[in-house]
């Protein structure tokens, strides 16, 4: 399709630049049956589920991957740790900002006295850069900063904001692999789990470590020339066969973001056995025309034009009827992206 079809205008004072009090977001529900649209607050989300639903959110943890580094003349680099190389915590692929700052050859000096050299260069500005020691979690959690999206205006250098680095991360986080948030589970808190759990909805998990592509705009003029990065995902059996029984009894598989959506979505295409559950990676791209097997309701955040996200939001619920109701959030003074307020699509 053509990319120009999920362009939509907003007004750069619907960005959300800070994040609200969790739990207290807008919610526009979308019928995708009808398109009909109402507006709640997330706090009602609990009411809107049915006994026998089961909610499936993305464990993952957000890796603090940010690092602001000086190079010989003093000036300010950020690199941007995407994945250690064959889990060499010494040795990073990694993005740059500004590129040329970060040349092949070029040291960098870090806090705590680390030190690094760019060691290559690769494709989509992506660098190998070599570390004088291990940089693990701990380290990271110190000295690296949340890795907001660039929409969210930030001092270049300046500490985390302690609200940032609370918000930025779900309330269920585990392990941390991911380079960016699953956003549409930031605006829970444990008391609407609780809620939800005491209206007979069972709530499961799977990890998708969201990867480096969930940054990649779509440059192609139509989506079948747009490649989406493989990102691993890891599907307990417990979490399938909830799914499994939830749909075979009349209930709903929700899930929590697209990450989920893409995750469940795949899975169903591996086949029955024991494939699903094991760590796999999936490149699955999700554009109108695409027959949902996995998922009956979405609860998402409100994407950028023309991304990989958007897409995926409109093969769910029809092209129209989303960008009709982003078009009536607007309006209504919603407020958009990671920080923003939410949908629930059923």
């Amino acid at each position: 399709m053509k990319v120009s079809l999920f362009d939509y205008e907003l007004p750069a004072d619907r960005i959300a630049q800070s994040p609200p009090e969790r739990g207290s977001s807008r919610l526009l529900v979308l019928e995708r049956d009808t398109g009909a649209i109402s507006h709640r607050r997330f706090s009602d989300l609990p009411g809107l589920l049915k006994p026998g639903d089961v909610l499936v959110r993305n464990d993952v943890r957000v890796r603090h991957a940010r690092l602001w580094a000086r190079d010989p003349l003093k000036r300010l680099t950020e690199i941007f740790l995407l994945e250690a190389i064959d889990g060499n915590a010494a040795r990073w692929i990694a993005l740059a900002r500004p590129g040329r700052r970060a040349k092949p050859g070029r040291r960098l000096d870090f806090p705590e006295g680390l030190t690094g050299t760019v060691a290559a260069l690769g494709d989509g500005g992506r660098r190998e850069v070599v570390f004088d020691r291990p940089v693990d979690d701990a380290y990271l959690d110190r000295c690296g900063s949340v890795p907001l999206p660039p929409y969210i205006r930030r001092e270049a250098g300046a500490a985390d904001r302690d609200e940032d680095r609370a918000a930025y991360q779900t309330v269920f986080a585990r392990q941390a692999l991911a380079v960016a948030a699953p956003t549409a589970g930031l605006h829970f808190t444990p008391a609407l789990f609780d809620e939800i759990a005491a209206r007979g909805v069972a709530v499961k998990d799977l990890t998708l470590a969201v990867g480096a592509g969930t940054f990649k705009p779509v440059t192609a003029d139509d989506s079948a020339s747009h490649a989406m990065d493989a990102e691993r995902v890891w599907i307990p059996q417990e979490t399938l066969d909830a799914a499994a029984a939830a749909r075979s009894s009349g209930g709903r598989v929700v899930a929590i973001g697209t990450t989920v959506a893409r995750s469940l979505e795949a899975a169903a295409r591996l086949g029955p056995g024991p494939a699903a559950t094991l760590p796999f990676s999936t490149d699955l791209f999700i554009t109108p025309g695409f027959q949902f097997r996995a998922i009956d309701a979405l609860v998402t955040n409100f994407h950028l034009p023309r991304s990989t996200l958007l897409m995926l939001v409109c093969a769910f619920a029809g092209r129209e009827r989303v960008l009709a109701a982003y078009e009536e959030a607007i309006r209504d003074g919603y407020r958009f992206y990671s920080f923003g307020d939410a949908m629930l699509i059923s």
